[in-house]
């Protein structure tokens, strides 16, 4: 068989961070990094970047038929390692050292084919179902060298007539076949990784119900065991998912690594003591370093030559990850004789080599391996697993699916493009449209700009689309399952048939009612060209998602680009009125080539080719239409037209390939650190002692006690005394009794026969209180109990305690926020700031105390950060009980004894502590006072003490007849689920919640509760004046204080806006160049009111799109602030609309000042003033309305596509593209409504309506004119600006009243 040996020698790696404050992502930050890195790479600027360590020359070999463990605490470099030795690093960072595979350099065989990276994020397509995203997978990877083992298997059983089994037989040859009929890999992996239960369900997004999350990581390494990788590299692949299943899916490894002789190194975060065991080495770094390296047998016997010993009743993975760490270190000390000095991961680096397994490594490492022993299958040569039309074939099949799944998307599409155009064709209504002058020819030419707008714009949704997808696209393309072509080409030619009926929809209803040239020839042209534009517009969007590869900036791009298209088109302003200096747009825009198009294809026609006053003109009325906007009036620009969409389109699709091909996937950029972390780490890799080391050691002594040596009382000492802190809070009992509660359940659980609910009873006192429970419901309230057992019947893990906080403020920062709005007023800002330290203090959070919390899973704080500040922000609330929904899922052993230890010196305060808690490890358990346990159907089985090492829990349960007991070092958690199942009761024949109501103890219980019901004779009612701590002031202070340090640290959002502005502003000044100072002639006007068009639509839609992801971050923290009694919906609102004040006010002077300039309007200090206050209004009232759509819409996604809607109707009725006099009775209350209207009115009465200049080609004056043809008066000025400001603020309320009144939680 073939097999890989992978040799790592001398490996380093290390980045570059920004230290301290220059990392936080603040407006300012973001400007002067972009600066510095410019001039870093122009030689200019020296670099401020320091070097951060991450792996410190590490050297090893992984042998094949040998399971590798992976350890180490977060941040020791466990990722790092594993990309390097799947050659699978990032470029920006600066790597030495080699990875072998059987002796090959990487440059000599392909890596991404040869090894699997198993990632620990989960990206998948939510619309996939699991066994379609392995089918597609093992599509994508091919059969690698089964089919030639095969040739040669039966060839050598020919030669020794040898019979294979039958059943074998047939498995090897289905799986050494390619193609999807005999995909007997896939089947046979959802089987081994227990998938089969949800195998024909969506995997499922944020948006999308679909597998739990366990579930789904499983999908993450199915996805890579489909392929005939040999050697598997996995991180972190037990997170969220129970012992039992962890145990399963590395047993089944282990079975196929040893057999068929693969390689693997698999990094766990908590391994159970089980699944420890099945690996046959162990390799455990910390700091970047290897403490250890070697076969599992020898680990302790090497920790022990140093002087620290295992305890009995502990997990060797935990204690190995803890053994190095400074706060944990100390209670291992085993030397009793000596004192106890820290010592660092240098040290136990530079004992390992002189250890006999380090001595035996090296001497290894010394041989070269033999090239001549390698498999000439082993390593893989090709790029791809299948051939390029295979691949395309499987892509084509994976597009069409998802088009289907996707199909609401385009049926919405053609909805709103149906509906969009009966609104044009009413509005445009053939009885109203006179073919008798110039002037009702441009309200034609109108008609056509709007449709061509209206088909392009139905393009963007593509962009959305594209960007989703692109995280999975990237993983896949990276790990070599296709080409990039493979993966465009679908997207593009299967989007063809749903343009012919979305564009059928448009021409074939308003063609006729609008009046245009009835001759069907033109028809059909007009059909043809409006699908070039179509397809054109969505592979420009296409092309703009991939290269922008997130969705702000993409969204920023792609209208930016729409933009420059559509005032370089030919409609907003005449070919003739280009500068210069801008003409080359002019010549680029697929607009252009759209507009001339279509205007030519209309006004060569029949009905135009009268000649209306013969003495003036011989020219039929069509070309003069033609002209009069600087259209080329020739038939062959038609084709032109056509060719030059159909080229853009090709051009476009060309582009989006080279894009994906080239780009790597957007924004991992490496966070900050703080000085004494980079200080510390560097510490830790030279092996020094830093200064703070001897107040760490005395604290580790004084904490030994605190996280498992046992005192004489034979539970958990801890320090004996109990903690004080600042502020004083009242201990308080809760007891409840008989309490039911139940929910409708789903006919699957029925057919199982799942018991319904009897009433628990208990009564938790002070002390820790732990809860087990076996698939029971749990309130929405205080959480009780959470299902503990994966039976796999169950079929749903419920989501995880979410730990939500608002991403751009930092940890001190949020709990400021929550203690100034939990603390009654009577507590003041010193005392506050004190009780803050304190508790930052008991939840070790003091180092984090200024770093950015971030987005979970994206950056900002890790998972067990996460943990602490959550417990954190609840603490500094001073409550007297605290519910904690499993506080350690997700963790790792290291991290999960953090949190625990943060439980227990809460406890010390005298708090009452229950928890919830998956899997615990026996000194997580056993940390524990009390344990609350029940089965499935929210029957309580037990409810007491646990005693010493779980004692009192073991006499309980082994004292029923017939349970086994239990095993010497075996988890009692464990042992106690297992002896309790449903299927123990019924071969025991009893029911151990009927045994429990006859016990002794409950008698006991039902006594307490009776006792603690009583409320204890001089005590007060809880008795609470208002609902919030704070008055409504300090509330809405608290939440502008917080919207204000989230803006700022907003650069996506906030510097991208005024970037922007300040382009598109010069770009107009630009092209507008002093349109404002003459207006001799209507097209004059029409050209300086285009500029104002063009700036209100864009600039407006800009602030909508872009606010509306920001928004939809912070209501999810809102939800969970409200819910903790922080502030009522107002405040927020408050904070969330009036935040916007200074960003908005800014955003407008600064383009107002550059555009006011440039295109020279007449300069009063009235005029100019005037002009400003419509444009910050009008931006203002753009970006409540982006806020309102988050507000009455579930999700960000759906409020993008209600608020698009409404663009284009504004458009419409903006009194551009056709003016309220033209407009038919029958919308004309539209244009009172429509808030772009009201701009426009303002922005042209302000500069023109006092005009008393006669125009060239009119007999009257300007005033007149935009009386008589907008309908604009100047008298009204006032009104229109009140208006303005009342749209804005009307937009305001409806988002603070659809926060306080809709609640979109998934619950």
């Amino acid at each position: 068989m073939p097999t890989i040996e992978v040799r790592f020698e001398h490996l380093e790696a290390e980045a570059e961070v920004r230290v301290g404050n220059s990392g936080l992502p603040t407006v300012l930050n973001s400007i002067i990094n972009t600066l510095e890195e410019a001039g870093n790479a122009l030689h200019l600027l020296p670099n401020r970047k320091r070097t951060m360590p991450i792996l410190h020359d590490v050297s090893g070999i992984i042998k094949p038929r040998r399971m590798s463990l992976l350890l180490g605490p977060p941040g020791s470099g466990k990722t790092t390692l594993l990309l390097a030795l799947a050659g699978r690093l990032d470029k920006d960072l600066k790597v030495s050292g080699k990875v072998t595979y059987n002796g090959h350099e990487m440059e000599e065989f392909v890596p991404e084919r040869t090894a699997a990276y198993i990632s620990q994020h989960d990206l998948h397509i939510g619309e996939m179902t699991v066994r379609e995203t392995l089918a597609f997978s093992a599509r994508c990877q091919g059969v690698g060298s089964r089919f030639d083992m095969l040739i040669e298997l039966a060839r050598r059983e020919k030669a020794a007539n040898i019979k294979p089994d039958v059943d074998i037989d047939a498995f090897m040859k289905a799986s050494a076949i390619g193609g999807q009929e005999a995909n007997v890999i896939t089947d046979y992996i959802l089987k081994i990784l227990g998938l089969e239960i949800c195998a024909d369900i969506m995997v499922g997004d944020e948006l999308l119900r679909g597998i739990s999350g366990g579930q789904k990581k499983r999908v993450t390494t199915g996805e890579m065991l489909v392929g005939p990788a040999r050697a598997l590299f996995m991180d972190e692949i037990s997170t969220g998912l129970d012992s039992s299943t962890t145990f399963q899916i590395v047993n089944s490894l282990r079975q196929s690594v040893h057999i068929l002789g693969g390689t693997a190194v698999i990094s766990l975060l908590q391994p159970a003591p089980e699944t420890y065991n099945l690996f046959d080495d162990i390799i455990l770094l910390s700091d970047g370093q290897v403490v250890y390296q070697g076969p599992r047998e020898d680990v302790l016997e090497f920790f022990e030559s140093m002087g620290f010993r295992c305890p009995e009743r502990k997990g060797v993975a935990d204690f190995l990850q803890e053994v190095t760490s400074r706060k944990d270190q100390g209670q291992y000390w085993a030397r009793r004789d000596e004192p106890y000095r820290f010592v660092p991961v240098k040290k136990f680096a530079t004992a390992f080599q002189s250890f006999h397994t380090g001595r035996a490594l090296a001497s290894e490492l010394a041989v070269p391996y033999d090239k001549s022993k390698s498999h000439p299958a082993a390593l893989a040569a090709t790029r791809y697993g299948a051939s390029g039309k295979d691949l395309l074939k499987a892509n084509i099949d994976r597009e069409i699916l998802l088009m289907k799944r996707n199909s609401f998307v385009y049926i919405f599409r053609t909805f709103q493009l149906v509906l969009m155009s009966l609104m044009s064709m009413s509005i445009f209504f053939r009885t109203k449209m006179h073919r008798n002058s110039v002037t009702s020819g441009t309200i034609y030419m109108g008609a056509l700009f709007f449709g061509v707008l209206l088909i392009m714009f139905n393009g963007f949704s593509e962009l959305a689309l594209t960007v989703f997808k692109l995280p999975v696209f990237f993983k896949q393309r990276d790990l070599l399952f296709y080409p990039a072509w493979s993966y465009t080409l679908p997207s593009w030619i299967l989007k063809m048939p749903v343009t012919l009926i979305e564009v059928g929809g448009y021409v074939f209803i308003t063609y006729y009612v609008i009046g245009f040239d009835p001759s069907a020839g033109r028809f059909f042209k007009q059909y043809l060209l409006m699908l070039a534009i179509n397809q054109m517009a969505s592979s420009l969007f296409r092309f703009i998602g991939g290269a922008g590869r997130n969705m702000i900036v993409a969204n920023v791009f792609a209208s930016f680009s729409l933009l420059i298209f559509m005032v370089l088109g030919g409609f907003v302003l005449a070919r003739e009125k280009v500068k210069k200096w801008w003409i080359w747009g002019y010549w680029i825009s697929p607009l252009m080539y759209a507009q001339n198009a279509i205007s030519v294809n209309e006004f060569l026609g029949h009905s135009w080719d009268k000649i209306l006053d013969s003495t003036a003109s011989n020219q039929t009325l069509g070309v003069q239409v033609l002209e009069s906007r600087g259209v080329f009036p020739e038939a062959k620009w038609y084709w032109i037209g056509f060719g030059a969409l159909l080229g853009f389109t090709m051009l476009f699709n060309a582009l989006f390939t080279l894009a994906l091909t080239f780009l790597k996937p957007y924004g991992s950029s490496r966070p900050s650190v703080s000085e004494e972390d980079l200080k510390e780490k560097q510490a830790n890799m030279s092996g020094e002692v830093s200064s703070g080391d001897d107040r760490v050691s005395s604290g580790s002594a004084r904490r030994t006690t605190g996280n498992g040596t046992t005192g004489n009382d034979g539970r958990v000492a801890n320090s004996t005394e109990e903690r004080g802190m600042v502020l004083p809070f009242t201990p308080l009992s809760l007891t409840f009794d008989d309490v039911r509660y139940s929910v409708d359940m789903p006919q699957e659980m029925k057919a199982q026969g799942v018991a319904q609910e009897s009433g628990p009873a208990g009564a938790p006192q002070r002390g820790q209180w732990l809860i087990q429970a076996r698939g029971t419901d749990r309130p929405n309230g205080r959480q009780w109990c959470r299902q503990d057992y994966s039976d796999g019947r169950v079929g749903r893990e419920e989501d995880r305690w979410n730990d939500i906080h608002s991403p751009q403020v930092t940890v001190y920062e949020s709990l400021v926020f929550s203690a100034w709005l939990r603390l009654p007023d009577d507590v003041d800002s010193n005392r506050r700031k004190m009780f803050i330290e304190e508790v930052m203090e008991l939840v070790e959070l003091k180092s984090l105390r200024d770093a950015l919390v971030g987005l979970p899973g994206v950056n900002g704080l890790s998972t067990e950060q996460r943990k602490r500040l959550t417990i954190d922000v609840e603490l500094v609330a001073n409550p007297s009980i605290i519910f904690m929904d499993e506080p350690t899922s997700g963790l790792d052993a290291r991290a999960a004894a953090i949190v625990m230890r943060t439980v227990r010196n809460t406890v010390d305060t005298g708090r009452t502590v229950v928890c919830t808690i998956h899997q615990p490890s026996i000194d997580i358990f056993e940390a524990f006072d009390e344990l609350f346990l029940m089965k499935r159907g929210g029957q309580e089985i037990y409810a007491g003490p646990l005693g010493h090492n779980s004692s009192e829990l073991i006499k309980y349960f082994e004292g029923i007849q017939g349970v086994s007991k239990i095993k010497d070092g075996y988890n009692p958690a464990t042992w106690m689920l297992e002896v309790s199942t449903i299927s123990q009761e019924q071969i025991l024949g009893v029911d151990f919640s009927d045994l429990y109501r006859k016990s002794e103890l409950y008698q006991r219980n039902k006594a307490l509760i009776k006792e603690l019901s009583q409320p204890a004779p001089g005590s007060s009612d809880l008795y609470f004046p208002t609902k919030y701590s704070q008055s409504f002031l300090t509330q809405c202070l608290a939440c502008l204080w917080k919207q204000n340090l989230s803006y700022w640290r907003n650069p996506p959002y906030n510097t991208v806006r005024f970037f922007f502005t300040t382009i598109i502003a010069l770009i107009f000044g630009t092209i507008f160049w002093d349109a404002g100072r003459k207006v001799e002639s209507s097209r004059d006007l029409f050209d300086a009111m285009g500029s104002m068009y063009a700036a209100v639509l864009f600039i407006g839609i800009m602030n909508c799109t872009s606010v509306q992801p920001v928004v939809a971050v912070e209501r999810t923290v809102f939800y969970r602030e409200r819910a903790a009694g922080m502030y009522s919906a107002f405040p927020y609102a408050f904070g969330q609309v009036v935040i916007e004040l200074p960003y908005t006010l800014a955003q407008a002077t600064l383009y107002g000042i550059i555009v006011y300039a440039m295109i020279s309007f007449e300069w009063t200090a009235a005029k100019f003033f005037w002009y400003l206050f419509f444009m910050y209004f009008t931006l203002l009232y753009f970006t409540y309305y982006g806020m309102m759509a988050v507000g009455i819409t579930p999700n960000y996604h759906i409020a993008s596509i209600v608020s698009a809607a409404f663009y284009a109707i504004w458009n419409l009725f903006s009194g551009f593209i056709i003016p309220r006099p033209r407009v038919p009775i029958w919308w004309r209350w539209y244009c009172w409504v429509c808030p772009v209207a009201w701009t426009l009115y303002g922005l042209v009465v302000s500069q023109f309506g006092d005009n008393e200049t006669v125009m060239e080609d009119q007999t009257t004056t300007v005033k007149v004119f935009v009386e008589d043809y907008f309908g604009f008066k100047h008298s009204w000025l006032g009104w229109v600006a009140a208006v303005v400001a009342a749209f804005a603020l009307l937009f305001a309320s409806l988002f603070g009243f659809a926060i306080m009144k809709f609640n979109f939680q998934n619950r």
